[in-house]
């Protein structure tokens, strides 16, 4: 026979035409080496009873790989050095099948793992994709791998409105289950039938599984509404009885048959029959007829063009390390299959807490294509979910993580819960659910207690029973107080099925899902602790908020402590809050300092930009002569202030004393001047003592009489006596001569004179250029006390 492979459209399908037609002619690779190739390398994953796949054991014994301790797979490792390694430390490798979709759904789940195009995700052949315009592509490449299936319609739900009863002696309920069977055949359903008022019919509504026993299906739209309306009205159109039937709803799966069987349980009050008569009384007995009774007939079927893949590792796990295992671990077991991921760092993640993001801990998600350029299948068993485990941890411990494959049967542990039976509450740090159902929060309860769960099957008891003997052959080990600490407590939660009824905790020791829980909230609190490190400035909501989230952290990581861990983590905790004291504090002070400088921002902006508007304000209130009188004057007080302000603290060398002496002459000066009416010095006065007590000295001298008589006028008005003269000509001249004994052999420090660029002598003020007019009248008690503090330093000097 001869292939024309023009004939084919896609490339798969030529390829898979050839490889048929090689397996005809006896040429091709056998099935063993081809599933080995489809596989990345690996062989399937041998069964518990080996003797049934090998026949080399009898069906129910345990195979010679169990009896010596060995893994399951060419690669696994044995469970005795598993354990080892767990007690010792290492994480579980934990690898989860979250959900399947078709390709509709494909943008939308790439959008999620990349977080709307804000996280890099990277395809199969290494490349990066940022945005969302690079991620668009994806779509394009994967569309001939998408079939686009829709889903099955398996449940339906119904009405039927019959008219009259045609056998009044009867009761409703089984004419209504007699007009079921003639009009849904040997499909499974479930009713309720309710008597109208105002006419001798009634109403039954019910739900009913659409495939009956020989595979036919109804469709659940008008449809097979009609198709249903005519076996009720027989076969030459003469109804039994007058009805009329309707599908009011149809949908895929179990979860939307015991959603619409327990709302007709719960809205009759048990009052429900199945196709049989039997009674379904409450919900949960509708969960189980769904379950049990239906599930088998439903050959329900999703579409299945695509899978979410979830690696996880613990919090604290490094985390290039982990983006690299998890490359190896994609690479290797979905060779040939087109697939992107993207690594979720929980300090980088951009998507807040409080939506789902910055999950305590590094994983990563992967979108893979279910089948291949070739056309093959991904398979998506039990034992394929064991070999991907292996995978993971053999990839992890290549990268330096410690890392081992578990089994929850080694340890007994409760079955995982789905995300369909429980909602989240609280996102802060380990999420935490509330369950949707009774059965939903028995499950959700175990598996986060960590309780103990026995499994039935006689394969899985055996399994148990093996890894109890490896547990026990590890605790006679000499490994350490840790390891044979770990291994004596799983010892103790194999050890009898009366433990299913203590489903506590074991003995004086926390689980190790326990320790591991109180780890992921430590480092989540670590992480709120030193996010902002250094610590930059909070606003009141800002720190409100974060001291909220410290809090809840604590709540959570005290909640699961161990007892060994109380002293340290009391400690942790008291040092988390006194540093969340330092950040009240220092938001506080913010908070004052921002209220000092709003209000002293707007003199501040005033000094800066308005000294020119001032001095005009100055001039139009005193006068152009009087300001520039005071100017000049106040600028030698402050020139003086600050050389004594220098000398003080130490920065330059002047001679303290004759500072203050020149700083007493020129306040007299100003005591003078503001006596005299000059009303700038008198404003300035009212918030300068020295100035305030210089002017009242003054005007007291004044009032006295006599002692001080005019000899000359000064352009503002100051009259001068020829004592005040001759005492201020002496007080210069001992000024002069105190600076230069003190000192004599060293320069005089510039500060002891007036400094020209601050004091500008201006137009109109012939003080300046009179040497008689400098010399201002100085009190009698300034003189005096001036004279006396001189005469006291010179003595000391000479002593």
């Amino acid at each position: 026979m001869e292939f024309f492979f023009g004939a084919f459209e896609n490339e798969w399908e030529r390829r898979r035409a050839a490889l048929l037609h090689e397996r005809s002619l006896g040429r091709g690779k056998n099935l063993e080496e081809e599933e080995r190739r489809r596989r990345g390398g690996a062989v399937p994953t041998a069964s518990l009873t080996a003797g049934r796949m090998h026949g080399g054991a009898k069906r129910g014994r345990p195979s010679a790989g169990l009896r010596a301790g060995n893994g399951f797979g060419p690669r696994e490792p044995s469970m005795r050095s598993r354990f080892a390694s767990l007690a010792s430390g290492s994480q579980p490798a934990v690898v989860k099948m979250a959900s399947f979709g078709g390709g509709n759904r494909l943008g939308a789940m790439i959008g999620y793992i990349s977080r709307n195009g804000d996280v890099v995700v990277e395809n199969e052949r290494g490349q990066q994709l940022r945005g969302r315009n690079e991620l668009s592509t994806i779509r394009g490449e994967w569309d001939h791998l998408m079939k686009n299936r829709a889903e099955s319609r398996d449940i339906g739900s119904f009405v039927v409105e019959v008219k009259e009863q045609f056998d009044p002696a009867s009761d409703i309920h089984e004419q209504a289950r007699a007009i079921l069977n003639r009009g849904l055949g040997d499909r499974m359903f479930a009713f309720a039938a309710s008597p109208r008022t105002g006419d001798k019919g009634f109403t039954i509504e019910g739900v009913t599984v659409l495939r009956d026993s020989m595979g036919e299906r109804l469709t659940g739209d008008g449809n097979a509404s009609a198709i249903v309306q005519g076996r009720l009205d027989g076969d030459e159109g003469e109804q039994i009885v007058a009805t009329a039937f309707r599908f009011t709803g149809y949908g895929n799966g179990t979860d939307y048959g015991s959603a619409r069987l327990c709302d007709l349980v719960s809205r009759y009050q048990g009052a429900v029959y199945d196709e049989q008569g039997g009674v379904i009384a409450d919900t949960s007995q509708a969960g189980d007829v769904v379950q049990l009774t239906w599930r088998g007939g439903l050959h329900s079927r999703k579409p299945r063009d695509i899978m979410h893949v979830i690696l996880s590792a613990r919090a604290g796990t490094d985390v290039q390390a982990f983006r690299a295992a998890a490359r190896g671990f994609l690479a290797q077991e979905f060779a040939g299959y087109r697939y992107v991921f993207s690594l979720h760092d929980p300090s980088r993640d951009p998507k807040p807490e409080e939506a789902g993001g910055k999950r305590p801990h590094v994983h990563a998600h992967a979108i893979v294509a279910m089948r291949s350029d070739a056309g093959d299948r991904i398979e998506t068993t039990i034992p394929v979910f064991r070999r991907w485990r292996v995978t993971m941890a053999e990839k992890a411990r290549a990268h330096g993580i410690s890392m081992e494959m578990t089994d929850r049967r080694e340890r007994a542990s409760a079955a995982a819960y789905s995300k369909n039976q429980v909602r989240p509450t609280n996102r802060h740090g380990r999420t935490e659910h509330e369950a949707t159902s009774e059965a939903a929060k028995r499950r959700y309860d175990a598996k986060r207690s960590d309780r103990h769960s026995f499994t039935q099957t006689e394969r899985s008891r055996r399994y148990t029973d093996f890894a109890k003997q490896q547990w026990e052959a590890l605790a006679t080990e000499h490994g350490g107080d840790r390891v044979e600490s770990v291994a004596q407590s799983q010892i103790t939660r194999l050890e009898s099925e009366v433990m299913s009824d203590h489903p506590g905790p074991l003995g004086g020791r926390k689980t190790e899902s326990l320790c591991s829980l109180f780890t992921t909230h430590l480092v989540s609190l670590e992480k709120i602790v030193s996010r902002d490190e250094p610590m930059r400035q909070m606003s009141r909501s800002e720190f409100e908020a974060y001291e909220k989230r410290v809090e809840t952290a604590l709540f959570q990581a005290e909640r699961v402590i161990p007892a060994n861990e109380r002293a340290n983590f009391d400690e942790i905790a008291s040092a988390a809050r006194e540093h969340v004291s330092v950040r009240r504090e220092l938001m506080e002070l913010q908070e004052q300092n921002g209220e000092r400088i709003a209000s002293d921002e707007p003199r501040l902006r005033e000094g800066d930009n308005d000294a020119n508007v001032r001095w005009d304000e100055s001039v139009a209130r005193h006068g152009l002569r009087t300001v520039e009188a005071a100017n000049e004057i106040m600028l030698e007080v402050e020139h003086y202030r600050e050389a004594i302000d220098l000398a003080d603290a130490g920065e330059v060398k002047a001679n303290k004393a004759s500072l203050q002496a020149s700083l007493d002459l020129v306040i007299a000066r100003v005591g003078e001047l503001g006596a005299s009416g000059n009303t700038l010095i008198r404003e300035i006065a009212e918030v300068d003592h020295d100035l305030r007590i210089a002017i009242e000295a003054a005007e007291r001298s004044r009032q006295s009489g006599g002692k001080l008589t005019s000899q000359t006028s000064s352009p503002s008005g100051i009259k001068t006596s020829p004592t005040a003269l001759e005492v201020s000509h002496d007080r210069d001249d001992e000024a002069n001569r105190v600076q230069t004994e003190e000192e004599r052999g060293r320069p005089v420090a510039d500060v002891t004179q007036p400094r020209q660029d601050r004091i500008s002598p201006r137009s109109g003020d012939r003080t300046r250029s009179d040497p008689a007019q400098q010399h201002i009248p100085s009190l009698e008690q300034l003189q005096r006390e001036t004279g006396e503090r001189q005469e006291r330093e010179r003595g000391d000097r000479e002593r």
